[in-house]
This record gives C-alpha cells, structure tokens and sequence, in this order.
C-alpha cells in the first residue's frame, strides 16, 4: 500500500487510500508531524496498523475534564434521566474532575483510577456512592474506546470496587428503622392538619419513597379499589422549577394497595383541601396539578420540606429518623409479619429480589431462624417423644 505527505499550512500530513467507497476512491488523511521526517514515519506506522487491524487509530490528546464534558453533553444528557443528570454532575464535578480532570484522557492508568477508588472507600464513602462513581468512570471510558475511539484501551477493566462488609452494610441500625412508639411520638408531633401529618400516614402505610409521596397527585389515587399508582416524580430543574418525570427504572412504576386507615385517612384529607380551597378563595395557591401533599393554602410541598420535619423529629424529639425510615419501616414491619418477599419487592418497587433481600438481611436472617422454630414444633406435635 502506498501513500503520500504533504506540507500544509506549516505542518506535515500524511494520506493513503484505504478502498472505494460507492464506487469513489477513498483516502484518509492525518497531521503526521513537524516535519518530513516525522510524517513519513507517521505514515509507515499508519499504514501498517490499517493493514493489521482495518482502522487508524490515533489517540486523542484530550484532557480527561474536556472528555467528561463531552460525554456528558453527547450521553448523558440524552440518554439520562434529569435526577441521574444531577448525580453524574456532581461526581464528575466533586470527584473525577477534582483529582484527574487536568489527566490526559491517553495517559490514565488502571493503577491511578484505583488509586482513585481506593481513596474513595478510605475517606468513608458508602458502597452504594462508591458503586456509582464506579459506573460514571467505567462507562465514560468505555465509551472513549467505542464509539469516539479516543483512546485505544478502556483502562477501567482492571480496577476493582473495594470489597464492604456486609455485617456493616446491612446493619439495622443504618437503616434508620424507627418503632411504632416513636411513630406514634413523630404523628403527636405533626398531627392531623400539619402539613406533614399526610405524608408520613402515606409513607407510613406504603413504603414509598420521598419522592414518590410528594410527586402524587389525586388521579393517581383510587379509594374505591384501595389503590394507589405510582408513575411519576418531581424534580427540580436547572431554573430551579419543580417539573414531572417518570422513576428512573421500571419497576418502580407500580401499584400499591392500600388499607382501610389509610384510605379514610385520604377520604378525609381530600374534604379538608377543597373546604381549604372555599377559605382561602382567591389567595389560595394555584397549580396545574391536583397534588395530594400541599400546605394549608395550597402551597407546594415539596422533598425540600422534609428536610425540616427532619431535623425536628431528630433534635426536638431525639429521635434518629429521616423521611426514608417510615419506607425501611414498613417493609420491616411487613417482613417480620410473614408477608410473601415477592410481593414486597414489587410493593418498594425494586427490580431484582435480590436488593430486598440484602437490604433487610437482617429480618429475614430472623425469619429463617424461627422456620427452624416452626418446624421444630411440628416435628414435636407429629412425633411426639
């Protein structure tokens, strides 16, 4: 195969056909130098890497922070959803920007990304923040080889996640489960007419996330079937105007069925807002959205609010809670009554069994020890001694 160089614009670059295109001659063309020399070595390395591989590969002199910013414009923004946006934002801001971002994207090794990693899990991170950081750099690397073919060899696909101890992660205490006493203390707290007393009964009594509570409007609820679907979330966007959005995944699109309490809890909610809507008249705030969870004069409630009832069910009533409690709490609580898992799994709406599972180990650690109990006893009714 020949080829040819050429001086342009006071650089050197080097050409070769590589085949016919639609009957055309096609060439490729490369800057190969400072001078003659150099582009003709260019060309000879070129050539034989064509021959050997079909392609020609140079890599791209690209800083690691100019590629995040690239990927995240050509990707993410596309293909994600805007809280998963946010998420990888602020990871590539805080973390990969911060401690390789000045990197060229050709140069980073598998040992330095470790490195990284490594750091991370020692500063205390959580195996879940950790997994995420983990995913944003194997993906946009991965995606630097192929499609942008930026870089020849993914260097993620020899860094490895620490390994966590499960005795820790699966901790009960982590997961912040609060008693049906300190329930009650949080409701005599925030009792009915607070603006937080309907959506701690909601996450109470389903298990919802946050979000989901706060996202839910009134067409989503049916209190003739007991039903409640859940399909959509509010977030904040770059204007800082709360907007919809489907869940990220799935699964976590669903229906719950609710009891009796809860339903005649609603059924009453739902009188006082339109009895608050006559008192408030023209002052009562507008939207476009019939939202379950608002203030008393139609104001928004929104995941922010929370952040309040927090800090006071923590610090006035010395109780370690947060609004993700009353969801560990009622799948706790279901577990430990003998509810069926599966049915569980698709209740908190996650999509493997496997993530129920080892979120509540401990429980069903529990459960498995007193089938043991169960079974002990039958044995001893059906064979007595």
């Amino acid at each position: 195969m020949q080829g040819s160089v050429r001086k342009k614009n006071g650089k050197w670059y080097y050409s070769f056909e590589v085949g016919r295109e639609n009957g055309k001659r096609k060439r490729i063309e490369r800057a190969g130098g400072s001078t003659k020399k150099e582009a003709l070595e260019s060309l000879r390395k070129a050539i034989v890497e064509f021959e050997s591989a079909g392609s020609v590969f140079t890599e791209s002199d690209m800083s690691i922070s100019d590629y995040l910013d690239y990927w995240f414009k050509e990707y993410v923004l596309i293909n994600c959803k805007p809280n998963t946006q946010k998420s990888y934002e602020q990871l590539i801001r805080n973390h990969i920007k911060k401690d390789l971002g000045i990197y060229k994207l050709k140069q980073v090794t598998s040992a330095r990304l470790q490195e990284l990693i490594n750091l991370k899990y020692r500063n205390g991170f959580s195996k879940n923040y950790l997994s995420n950081l983990y995913g944003v750099l194997s993906g946009s690397f991965r995606m630097a080889v192929n499609p942008y073919e930026l870089i020849k060899v993914n260097p993620m696909i020899h860094v490895y996640l620490p390994k966590y101890d499960t005795r820790l992660i699966n901790n009960p205490d982590d997961l912040k489960i609060i008693t049906t006493e300190d329930y009650s203390r949080i409701i005599e707290r925030f009792p009915y007419g607070s603006n937080f007393y309907t959506p701690l009964q909601i996450a109470f009594h389903t298990g919802m996330r946050a979000a989901e509570v706060m996202s839910l409007t009134w067409d989503c609820i049916d209190l003739e079937k007991g039903t409640i679907k859940v399909e959509k979330i509010l977030y904040r966007n770059d204007l800082g105007v709360w907007i919809f959005n489907s869940p990220k995944t799935a699964s976590s699109i669903r229906t719950i069925y609710i009891g009796k309490t809860l339903i005649n809890l609603l059924k009453k909610h739902h009188k006082s807002q339109l009895e608050n809507k006559l008192k408030y008249g023209v002052h009562y705030k507008k939207n476009d959205f019939d939202f379950v969870c608002l203030k008393e004069n139609g104001e928004l409630l929104t995941t922010d609010s929370l952040k309040y009832l927090s800090r006071v069910v923590n610090y006035e009533l010395g109780i370690n809670f947060k609004f993700h409690s009353l969801r560990h709490t009622h799948a706790t609580m279901l577990l430990e009554s003998g509810a069926n898992i599966k049915e569980i799994q698709a209740r908190l709406g996650h999509s493997k069994l496997a993530t129920t599972m080892d979120t509540y180990s401990h429980v069903t650690e529990k459960m498995k020890k007193e089938s043991v109990d169960i079974f002990e006893t039958i044995i001893k009714t059906k064979f007595p001694t």
